[in-house]
């Protein structure tokens, strides 16, 4: 049975849909099965695994609205599979806010779906709406990257109240699988700051591999490729690869 983990913050910016994609490339060449939700209307996972979104048939937007099931929407790559995104997912809230048990709409589509993947990760929306709190119902975990810089921990207090209630009234198992150093200048002491006021918050859910700023990094998705495949040898690439080897050493 595969975990479902939503990566999930409010702030824009941080790294989110960086670290989607290059974990499911880093998960899936280090042989686990793997599938990437893009849950952001934005759709940048779903180009940054390769997916020309021009081209799709159906989407996520399609599963939702009960016009596809998942398994029909899903991509294949290289890099590991993918549930596609694109704009039309912007007006997905609308249409959810009508339907029955509204929250749980993304957990029924994915369900089907974890017999088939060790890790499924849901790359969520910049906020706190429907379609995150659809997320949020859906994941057994959350995954928080937190950007090294000043305001780092502003909004994570509201997330985490999120995280309260959703736990409390709609998934109590929801927990918190970890939370990603992003952006990380060990050269600057504000860096080393940030990150130890994080460590102090969430004590024993940070990971100990931290991302750095890494020019790579923000190269590779306008190649459509993950960091691994476009400069493997960069900072970047090995930060990924450490943080693939300590999520698989949590494995049970």
């Amino acid at each position: 049975m595969g975990q479902i983990i939503a990566i999930v913050n409010q702030k824009g910016g941080v790294g989110k849909t960086t670290t989607a994609v290059n974990l499911t490339a880093g998960l899936h060449e280090a042989g686990s099965k793997v599938l990437l939700c893009d849950f952001d209307p934005q759709a940048n996972a779903t180009s940054g695994l390769g997916v020309e979104k021009r081209r799709l048939k159906a989407s996520i937007y399609h599963v939702l609205t009960g016009e596809r099931s998942a398994q029909e929407a899903i991509v294949k790559t290289s890099f590991g599979d993918v549930l596609p995104s694109t704009g039309a997912l912007a007006g997905a809230g609308v249409e959810l806010a009508a339907m029955e048990d509204r929250e749980f709409v993304l957990r029924r589509a994915l369900m089907p779906l974890c017999e088939q993947y060790d890790y499924i990760f849901i790359d969520c929306p910049p906020s706190l709406e429907l379609l995150t709190l659809n997320g949020l119902c859906a994941a057994d975990s959350i995954l928080v990257p937190v950007q090294c810089e000043y305001f780092a921990l502003e909004g994570l207090s509201d997330l985490m109240g999120t995280l309260r209630a959703v736990k409390a009234r709609l998934n109590p198992k929801l927990h918190i699988f970890g939370v990603l150093l992003t952006m990380y200048d060990g050269r600057t002491n504000f860096s080393q700051q940030v990150a130890q006021e994080v460590r102090r918050h969430f004590p024993g859910k940070v990971f100990a591999n931290v991302i750095p700023r890494n020019v790579r990094l923000a190269e590779a998705p306008s190649h459509g490729i993950p960091v691994n495949a476009y400069d493997r040898h960069s900072r970047g690439a090995k930060a990924y690869t450490q943080l693939v080897r300590e999520i698989l050493d949590r494995r049970p």
